[in-house]
């Protein structure tokens, strides 16, 4: 009888811990919100907007600090684009990197606490092919682990 109620339980067991494992392989995007980068950010949008440009995507996001965030992004060939990274003030290090399809590093900027544009990187870019290509960005602290950015993508518009 023992016998009998050990296995369903043990099954149930098991496929609840398989259920557990799975849903450890996917790492979700988590927003934040951190007044002065959105102060920032809305700022840079209404000079980004005076030079004929639209936001095409913004988003924050939770980062961990020292880990880069990958953000994958379609971009059309022959068209003007500006790319905006926003970290925290407490932060010491702030790099952007850019990869193209073929995983070739087609930028790389680095700002330090400090430096005159300090948190927020802006990087211009026009594609030569229409592809996917992979923005990395990640920002560095010493005293948080969490921490909120900020992305935003313009796009150059005609006329």
């Amino acid at each position: 009888m023992k016998n009998r109620l050990l296995l369903p339980s043990v099954l149930i067991m098991l496929l609840l811990s398989s259920n557990n494992l799975r849903s450890q392989d996917v790492i979700r995007q988590t927003a934040c919100s951190d007044l002065n980068i959105l102060r920032q950010a809305d700022s840079i949008k209404h000079e980004i907007y005076k030079q004929g440009f639209i936001l095409v995507k913004e988003n924050t996001m939770l980062m961990e600090s020292e880990y880069e965030m990958p953000i994958i992004v379609p971009l059309n060939a022959g068209t003007w684009y500006q790319f905006v990274f926003i970290g925290e003030y407490t932060s010491k290090l702030f790099e952007l990197r850019m990869y193209d399809w073929d995983e070739k590093e087609v930028a790389y900027i680095k700002h330090q606490w400090g430096d005159i544009d300090g948190t927020v990187i802006r990087y211009s870019y026009i594609p030569k092919f229409s592809e996917y290509h992979m923005l990395k960005v990640v920002q560095s602290n010493k005293s948080k682990k969490k921490l909120c950015g900020f992305v935003m993508m313009f796009k150059k518009v005609d006329g």
